[in-house]
C-alpha cells in the first residue's frame, strides 16, 4: 500500500485507535507503568549529562503516556506532543509534571524557535506526512538547538507505521544540520526499538535492510 492510503482520515483514526489500545494493554500488564527507563536514552545514550537540560525548553514528539520527560526536573519547560494526549491523561499522565499537548507534529501549536531540544523517539515513522513533520521540527527548534532521533527503518509501511524511512533520512530531510552523532543499527528483535538500540550492532556507512537510525543533529546558527 502507498503512504497516501495511510493519510486518509479513516486510516488515521484506525491507527490512533490501535495505538491507544496498545498503551491500555501495556498499562494492564505493567501495574507500575513507570518512566525511569527513559532518562538513559535522553542523556547517556546521546553523550549528554542531566545538567545539560538545565533551564532548557524540551519537546518530545509522540511522547506516549508514561511521562517520558519526568526525569528532566531542572528543565525550564518540558512538553510531550501527541494526538492522543487527552486520552493519556486518563491513563495517569495527569499526575506528571510535564505538559501534554494534543496535536499532530505536522501542525504544532508552538511559536517559531521555541525549543532548545526536540526529541523524536520511535515516532517519525508513525506520522502521516513526513515532509511536513520535518519542516515543523525545524521551525520550532532554536538555531544551535539539538534534534535527537531514534527511528525504525523498515521496508514496508504498516497501519501504525505508515512511513517507509530510508537510511539517508537525515541527509534528505535535515540538509545543512550538523551531525554530531549518527549510528545505523541492526535489528535484533522486530518491533522492539529500544531493544535494538541497546543491542544492535552498527551496520556501518552503507546500511541495507531493516534497523534503527540514531542521530544527534544541531540546527545551523544562521538558519
Amino acid at each position: 500500500m502507498s503512504t497516501r492510503f495511510f493519510q486518509h482520515p479513516i486510516a488515521i483514526k484506525l491507527k490512533e485507535k490501535a495505538e491507544l489500545g496498545y498503551w491500555k494493554m501495556m498499562k494492564r500488564l505493567d501495574k507500575d507503568f513507570g518512566n525511569a527507563h527513559y532518562k538513559e536514552f535522553y542523556t547517556q545514550f546521546f553523550s549528554l549529562s542531566e545538567n545539560f537540560y538545565q533551564e532548557k525548553v524540551i519537546l518530545d514528539i509522540g511522547c506516549g503516556p508514561r511521562g517520558s520527560l519526568e526525569w528532566a526536573v531542572s528543565a525550564k519547560e518540558r512538553y510531550g506532543l501527541d494526538p492522543l494526549a487527552d486520552s493519556y491523561l486518563k491513563l495517569g499522565a495527569d499526575k506528571h509534571q510535564m505538559s501534554y499537548v494534543k496535536a499532530y507534529v505536522e501542525d504544532m501549536p508552538f511559536e517559531k524557535e521555541k525549543f532548545d531540544v526536540v526529541c523524536s523517539f520511535n515516532s517519525l515513522d508513525h506520522v502521516s506526512d513526513l515532509n511536513r513533520s520535518c519542516k515543523e521540527i525545524q521551525r520550532v527548534l532554536k538555531p544551535g538547538g539539538l534534534f535527537l532521533l531514534l527511528v525504525d527503518v523498515h521496508r514496508m509501511p504498516t497501519p501504525t507505521e505508515p512511513q517507509r524511512l530510508k537510511w539517508d533520512f537525515v541527509e534528505t530531510f535535515f540538509e545543512g544540520y550538523k551531525v554530531l552523532e549518527a549510528r545505523n543499527l541492526n535489528q535484533v528483535k522486530k518491533g522492539r526499538i529500544y531493544t535494538n538500540v541497546r543491542l544492535g550492532s552498527d551496520k556501518g556507512n552503507n546500511p541495507k535492510g531493516s534497523g534503527v537510525l540514531v542521530a544527534k543533529l544541531q540546527k545551523p546558527w544562521n538558519a
